[in-house]
């Protein structure tokens, strides 16, 4: 029988998903499972979008230009502008999905066996992302006594090497919900223009920072505009992750003519979800007020709760929504697991990311998992006692 490519030998398994045939042999048992596992918001979509999406009136469903429509194009440009990120729309190439950005910004700066280093805890895709273009993700290790503030320079420059071609932050942080300061974006700024690197700068999250800290993009960094790959997506913060509609954003005319490339030969991104996302930019600030409360309201009952349980502690997360916690326990893999095949109270359980796979070394977050609120606060509220009492029951706990 033939054998699978390298690649897929390599390429890992989600750490999110991989329960999920466990979940689904709990559900079927007839337990209740909280699903705390995946950054799936359930707030709704706005208005707006979904209006646009029931009264397309097209009789044909075409290819749109592949790098997405102008008019969405154009529209994003003003929101850009709330954030003082200027841009022209030409600076917007449209993807499907946050996901295709990452990877045709890999697949486009990067050769194989170039380095590319990364904070850890990181999204868990960036290494599958990575394999995909042949490239090679180094770590530096954020720590939760520290909060997963940005780890030291000293660390980043300890692996830089001939093969280094850039570094890819998340801010606001996924999985830790850590926002970076201005003093650390002005740090990785000067790493990038002293060593001619790309910064790859996921920010996804923008909507969503509990803090009176400023948000400071890579984009509005000086010196390293030639430099800097912005990566978007309009999932969470319009409750649109089924439509798959993100943004590569970069001033550098050669990487955008070198992903252009990649989006001819996919031909283009998804007609209804463009026109479902640039319907919902002008959903009323209202909306985004409203969302912006309801996750700082859900952030504090979950990390009071969370830290109120014996032996556990998560920082305080100050955007995106997750939050990495320590828990007593033995394995992350082996806690989540046994929540869904071997547990439950009362009928309910809960469903958890364990962090190990949020890490590139194995032997780190062995005792953390990745919790998403995004669901209502009587639900965490619920969750949080499930989780008090599985913590009781798990046989491995430390």
């Amino acid at each position: 029988m033939p054998k699978i490519s390298q690649r897929a030998e390599l390429m890992p398994s989600s750490p999110i998903r991989k329960l999920v045939p466990l979940a689904d042999a709990a559900k079927s048992r007839g337990v209740k499972i909280y699903h705390l596992n995946i950054g799936q918001p359930d707030l709704p979509t706005p208005q707006e979008g979904l209006d646009a999406l029931k009264n397309i009136d097209l009789k044909v469903l075409e290819y749109s230009p592949s790098d997405g429509f102008l008019s969405l194009r154009e529209k994003l440009v003003g929101y850009y502008d709330q954030y003082q990120i200027k841009l022209s729309p030409d600076d917007i190439i449209i993807t499907t999905g946050g996901s295709e950005a990452v990877l045709f910004a890999f697949m486009s700066c990067l050769n194989p066996g170039d380095e590319i280093i990364v904070p850890e805890p990181a999204y868990a895709n960036y290494m599958a992302f990575a394999i995909s273009a042949g490239a090679v993700i180094r770590t530096v290790p954020a720590t939760i006594e520290d909060g997963f503030a940005l780890p030291k320079i000293e660390q980043f420059e300890a692996l830089i090497n001939e093969r280094t071609r850039g570094i890819l932050i998340c801010n606001p942080n996924n999985p830790t919900g850590y926002l970076y300061t201005r003093k650390e974006m002005n740090r990785i700024r000067d790493l990038v223009k002293k060593h001619d690197l790309f910064l790859f700068s996921d920010e996804v999250y923008r909507e969503f920072i509990y803090t009176g800290s400023p948000y400071i993009s890579a984009c509005h960094l000086e010196g390293i505009e030639q430099n800097v790959v912005l990566i978007d997506s309009v999932s969470k913060r319009y409750s649109e992750c089924g439509i798959r509609i993100g943004a590569l954003i970069t001033k550098n005319r050669e990487v955008r003519n070198a992903v252009m490339k990649l989006c001819q030969a996919r031909l283009s991104p998804p007609l209804i979800g463009q026109i479902i996302a640039e319907a919902s930019i002008d959903a009323p600030r209202e909306y985004s007020i409203h969302t912006y409360e309801e996750y700082i309201e859900r952030r504090n009952c979950l990390i009071d709760g969370l830290n109120k349980i014996p032996g556990v502690y998560s920082p305080i997360p100050m955007g995106a929504f997750y939050t990495v916690a320590r828990l007593p326990i033995d394995d992350s893999d082996k806690f989540c697991a046994w929540c869904l095949s071997d547990f439950e109270y009362e009928g309910e359980t809960i469903m958890l990311a364990p962090a190990k796979g949020f890490y590139l070394e194995t032997d780190r977050g062995q005792d953390e998992v990745r919790i998403a609120y995004v669901l209502n606060k009587e639900d965490l509220q619920r969750a949080l006692l499930i989780l008090g009492k599985a913590l009781e029951a798990y046989p491995g706990r430390v």
